[in-house]
């Protein structure tokens, strides 16, 4: 194990220091002690929980805890900040399932080809499922030549692998989550949406071209949109649609403004800040265009409450 903290050890550090090292002369093991020892995490080297984790380091682990000189919570507790699988561009978090209850999703935007082949390659062997998002159709060729069960959906620039997942298809999954688009135009955004919000597991429908202009298509589905358990409303131009689902439902909605307008629309600028001033109450907003972002945020509130009601 490493030092507690750096050599160039701040002004003031000395307790902390002589406390740490004291810690671990008594054979305190956990980090987590020594975390009640050296208080101000950001500014120490705390040991070796980010480093990444080899065969040899996970069987000595499994071996402390066999031998009883390591609890089985405190061993879980290890693994959940660990390991990383360090690819030399990047370094894959495989231990974000068990921390944050999905695996790392991938932005595939700005990665060459070849680097997307290889982090999905090391998420696939630690989880069996992936999803990369803003994909370019050259990358997204190379997946699905690679891996056969990769799926393009090329409207939202996505791919997704699911491996034979039950909840991995088209009306499967818990709950439900509602993804409410205002025009066409906003689709390849809503669909994003849609397929990360499937892929962590919910159950999706969707809700297309329902748009204020033409108010009465919305309100035809009152029924469905009261049955979900979180909506993602999905809307460019002026971005009004949140607004108004807001205030025929009692569940979250998550609003996401789009880029698409015209030239006041500033590139969704207008239908953010419109969405960030609404008087309808129990609506968060997400980035423009992020349909990522709400998706993921849609699920993890649909996953919520079936553990509440399972």
């Amino acid at each position: 194990m490493t030092d507690c903290v750096s050599s160039s050890e701040p002004p003031g550090a000395a307790p902390i220091i002589t406390r740490a090292r004291a810690a671990r002369a008594e054979g305190l093991r956990s980090v987590h002690e020594l975390r009640g020892f050296a208080t101000a995490r950001g500014r120490y080297n705390l040991p070796t929980l980010n480093e990444p984790a080899s065969t040899s380091g996970i069987r000595n682990l499994l071996e402390e805890v066999r031998a009883g000189r390591l609890d089985v919570e405190e061993g879980l507790n290890r693994l959940r900040s660990w390991p990383i699988r360090d690819l030399g561009h990047t370094r894959v978090d495989t231990q974000r399932e068990l921390r944050c209850g999905h695996a790392e999703v991938v932005f595939g935007e700005g990665k060459t080809s070849e680097q997307i082949l290889e982090i999905a390659a090391a998420i696939l062997e630690q989880h069996g499922r992936l999803l990369v998002t803003r994909v370019r159709p050259d990358a997204a060729a190379a997946l699905v030549k690679r891996f056969p069960a990769a799926v393009h959906h090329p409207l939202s620039r996505t791919v997704s692998i699911e491996n034979g997942r039950v909840n991995a298809g088209e009306g499967a999954g818990e709950g439900l989550v509602l993804v409410v688009s205002a025009g066409t135009s906003d689709l390849p955004v809503a669909e994003e949406a849609a397929v990360t919000a499937r892929h962590a597991g919910a159950r999706v429908e969707e809700l297309v071209d329902v748009g204020v202009a033409g108010i009465h298509r919305l309100l035809a589905h009152q029924a469905k949109l009261r049955s979900a358990r979180a909506l993602v409303v999905v809307a460019g131009m002026e971005g009004a649609l949140p607004s108004v689902v807001g205030g025929l439902v009692d569940r979250p909605v998550i609003a996401v403004p789009t880029s698409v307008g015209y030239g006041a629309s500033f590139g969704g600028l207008a239908a953010l800040l419109a969405m960030l001033n609404s008087c309808a109450a129990g609506i968060s907003v997400v980035n423009i265009d992020n349909g990522f972002g709400a998706g993921y945020m849609a699920a993890m509130i649909n996953r919520g409450a079936s553990a509440r009601n399972p």
